[in-house]
């Protein structure tokens, strides 16, 4: 049975009809969730580098940290220093090796490519001016030297670099050469028959010479200029090496001086060994580069430039006598105006340019005589200047004949003749004179070029082995470093 308690009413019902009034509702879009919030007080993440520095910090604190510390450093030091002395000096031995078997044999290339163009130039007009009776020796002559030009030429191109300058006129000169051989024969031809129309075609084949020299020439300047970088890059100084030398031994020292101080220890095995291996190295980069640098001083000094000058004397005789030949080729064909004591004065032109020549070969003999600096090297240039004097002498005492009209016997002086009644001096003749200078010159070049070789191999020499040896060195170095303070270490624990 249930009771209702006392003085609690009953529940009401609840309220009909309408309820208030909701208004629409439109449709939203999700809302993306909100990242968490940060713990409060948190302290920021810290970076590798953050953490790894205060674990350096903290075991600065402590000797054995500090220990540590000193051992990788004096161990990088070694190695930098040796890895730094192994590069420099590998690329100086490099250089050093492209002087002697590169740019200076190159350069040696493209002087001789030069000198065999005017050569054989010079003993086509020689062979000209006998007439249709060309001697076979001036034939031999002419095709050795267009024969040695080429070959030359094919050296050349092998030792160019792609791209290059002298490639670009080496292959220029290829296409120039059977040109000018083309002409050549031409004016062979029509001077055996007889024909005025061979000597045009011989000035012609000198026109395309004179192209032909000027590109060799441009290959010749290049590889100058090529070997004197190379030596520039074989003897500079390796300043990175010997700064890093000097630090990492300071360095060792310093280690070995504090480790004295805190144990009383006069000497630490691993320090003294990574010093003493630091030290051979240091003199020994030292000690080599100055032999090498010397070796190749002298060898630029005493064989370079020697070479330069006399084969430029070369060159300067052999387009003499090129001229000398095409005065009485041309026979005043071509004549130039030049300036003579404020007067313009008309003369021949070839002859012109054979006195230029023989004053550039003065100068040259002069400068070679200079730089020979002994007997051997001076005396043959000392010669060549004795047989340019006659050259000079007999060469005017042609031109006299030639102006008074007598041109036998002006031919005679040139190439050589019988003397006669009305040419007595026909049997001396300048061929003679300038055969006597090229074969001196060719002789002080040969003794200048065996100088070069003997200075720069020595030179190059006194860097072998220095690259290996540094780093060799370097590794034991910094093997001696680690071990001699492991060794101190090995007294904490």
């Amino acid at each position: 049975m249930t009771y209702t308690p006392e003085g609690s009413a009953a529940p009401s019902a609840p309220p009909v009809g309408p309820g208030p009034a909701v208004p629409p509702q439109t449709a939203h879009a999700p809302r993306p969730p909100l990242p968490p919030p940060a713990p409060d007080g948190g302290p920021p993440r810290r970076t590798a580098f953050a953490e790894g520095l205060d674990q350096v910090r903290a075991a600065a604190t402590t000797e054995p940290g500090r220990l540590r510390i000193i051992g990788a450093v004096l161990a990088l030091l070694v190695v930098a220093f040796g890895s730094v002395t192994a590069w420099q000096m590998n690329d100086r031995s490099a250089a050093a090796d492209d002087v002697l078997h590169g740019s200076q044999p190159l350069s040696s290339a493209a002087a001789e490519i030069y000198s065999s163009l005017a050569a054989a130039n010079t003993a086509a007009s020689s062979g000209f001016l006998a007439g249709g009776q060309e001697t076979e020796q001036s034939r031999e002559d002419y095709e050795r030297e267009m024969q040695e030009a080429a070959r030359q030429l094919a050296v050349a191109a092998t030792a160019s670099e792609s791209g290059s300058d002298s490639e670009k006129r080496i292959a220029r000169l290829n296409t120039l050469l059977p040109e000018y051989k083309g002409l050549i024969e031409r004016a062979r031809a029509n001077n055996r028959l007889g024909y005025p129309l061979g000597g045009a075609y011989l000035r012609y084949a000198n026109d395309k010479s004179q192209k032909m020299l000027e590109e060799a020439q441009s290959i010749y300047d290049n590889e100058n200029e090529r070997l004197r970088d190379d030596y520039e890059d074989a003897t500079s100084y390796p300043w990175a090496a010997l700064g890093l030398g000097v630090l990492a031994i300071g360095g060792l020292v310093w280690a070995q001086r504090r480790n004295y101080r805190r144990t009383n220890r006069v000497l630490n095995h691993g320090l003294v060994a990574a010093t003493a291996a630091s030290t051979v190295v240091l003199l020994w980069l030292a000690g080599g580069h100055t032999l090498a640098r010397a070796g190749l001083n002298d060898s630029y000094e005493h064989g370079v430039r020697s070479l330069t000058v006399l084969n430029d004397a070369r060159i300067a005789s052999l387009t003499a006598r090129g001229n000398e030949n095409l005065t009485l080729i041309s026979r005043g064909a071509q004549s130039i105006q030049i300036v003579v004591d404020g007067e313009k004065k008309s003369v021949d032109e070839f002859d012109h340019n054979f006195g230029i020549e023989m004053r550039n070969l003065e100068r040259r003999l002069a400068a070679a005589e200079r730089l020979a600096d002994d007997d051997s090297g001076a005396k043959p240039v000392k010669a060549a200047g004795l047989g340019m004097e006659e050259w000079r002498e007999r060469h005017g005492k042609a031109r006299a004949a030639d102006d008074k009209g007598d041109y036998q016997c002006a031919l005679d002086q040139v190439i050589g003749g019988r003397p006669t009644a009305d040419c007595p001096d026909g049997g001396k003749s300048t061929r003679e004179c300038f055969d006597e200078v090229d074969k001196n010159l060719g002789i002080a070049s040969r003794y200048e070029k065996h100088e070069f070789t003997t200075a720069a191999e020595r030179g190059r020499g006194a860097m072998v082995g220095l690259p290996v040896g540094a780093a060799v060195l370097a590794v034991l170095g910094a093997a001696g470093a680690v071990l001699g303070i492991g060794r101190r270490l090995s007294e904490y624990r």
